[in-house]
């Protein structure tokens, strides 16, 4: 089998709900995506997505890299992919262009097995636990608490939520959150995200005044995802476990999180390298007794990966229904992810809906953090101006 082609789509679509962080309390609804398929001879395509700015560095990767090889040899062609980015490193862009061709190369792999990825992968059984992240702070407290109550109808009985700007809105919609998915569990999970909003001594303060209400499972991301001595102190400074590493890129990024023990709950995920890079930081997380815990991924390809993990723990759900491009084949029951036995990742493209949503170029405000950092970050918090707050209702009705 030889790989012969590559086709892009570039599309854009409308959430379902207002969607946003510490950083965007003013919420968005619009985002755009990049579909790709990898062509072979024997006429198998592999899928996979990435953000619309890595479209030229896909390109350019995929011609020196992948045309005309075998795509069943994919840890060696990634390994070359990493070793062409070497010099001025495969951070940043050059990374989601890697892990997107990756993921395809997976995707082709196991259809060429005729078996779903999670087999290919060795997974065992195909279920893994999940629980349900609403990229909420733009929501109002009435939505917050009907989107929840829809995911505790799907069985999860754990949920994350999005803080840092204001200490008393935090603790009042945990409640709201803890009591949707209280149905399914006297002590659910709650995770809390501020999104590297805080300083170290800020988020040791935020976080112990949250614990004396409730029972965290984890705080992520409570200060910069390079300050490994500062979520070290965080880590030493509260009684819930700290969880990053979801915006570090290589193995190189992670070390000085192995070596301090900044981090008791390891993130990674798929758009680290892809799948070949995620695993062999789980199986370094593994070494050291750390559990893994896995992002958002395009078709809910973490469910397969999850299988195959010694040291996972939970897997986060993001996006409950499918984006209107594709369909993939994973199923909630019961606070599980479960995926089927499609071959391959079990994603499929709705070739009309892909035709209608098609754009030639993306809006500005449709990437993953289309705003940046939020001014205060790591000094001071500021709460949502007025018009970030009405944008936001906007958004919500």
């Amino acid at each position: 089998m030889k790989i012969t082609g590559l086709k892009t789509h570039l599309y854009e679509t409308k959430n379902k709900r207002v969607v946003g962080d510490a950083n965007s309390p003013a919420g968005r609804r619009l985002q755009s995506g990049l579909l790709i398929e990898i062509e072979t001879d024997e006429g198998l395509t592999g899928y996979s997505s990435a953000g619309a700015g890595a479209k030229p560095q896909i390109e350019s990767m995929f011609n020196r890299a992948l045309k005309g090889k075998d795509p069943r040899n994919v840890t060696g062609i990634t390994k070359q992919m990493i070793d062409y980015a070497f010099k001025g490193g495969h951070g940043g862009i050059v990374n989601e262009a890697i892990a997107c061709l990756d993921i395809g190369l997976w995707d082709l792999k196991a259809k060429a097995n005729n078996e779903p990825l999670w087999k290919t992968l060795g997974g065992l059984t195909p279920k893994a636990r999940a629980y349900a992240s609403g990229l909420d702070i733009p929501m109002t407290d009435e939505n917050l608490k009907k989107w929840y109550e829809k995911m505790a109808s799907w069985g999860f009985d754990g949920g994350k939520l999005k803080i840092g700007l204001n200490q008393d809105d935090d603790i009042r919609r945990i409640g709201i959150m803890k009591d949707a998915l209280s149905v399914n569990s006297k002590h659910p999970l709650i995770m809390i995200d501020s999104n590297e909003y805080w300083s170290p001594k800020q988020a040791i303060r935020f976080i112990s005044e949250i614990e004396e209400t409730f029972d965290l499972t984890w705080a992520e991301e409570p200060a910069r995802r390079w300050d490994f001595i500062g979520l070290k102190k965080v880590s030493d400074g509260i009684k819930t476990a700290v969880c990053a590493g979801e915006n570090l890129k290589t193995l190189g990024d992670f070390l000085p999180y192995f070596h301090y023990k900044s981090a008791d709950v390891i993130q990674v995920s798929s758009g680290i390298g892809g799948v070949t890079v995620a695993m062999r930081l789980a199986d370094a997380a593994y070494g050291f007794e750390l559990p893994i815990t896995l992002g958002g991924s395009f078709g809910h390809i973490h469910a397969h990966m999850a299988t195959a993990i010694p040291n996972f723990m939970i897997m986060e759900i993001t996006q409950e229904e499918p984006d209107p491009c594709i369909s993939w084949d994973v199923t909630f029951e019961g606070g599980y992810a479960i995926p089927g036995n499609k071959p391959g990742i079990g994603v499929e493209i709705n070739r009309d809906a892909l035709e209608n949503l098609r754009v030639d170029k993306t809006s500005p405000h449709t990437q993953a953090s289309p705003f940046g950092r939020r001014p205060g970050a790591g000094l001071y918090q500021v709460p949502p101006s007025k018009e970030e707050r009405a944008n936001a209702k906007k958004l919500n009705s």
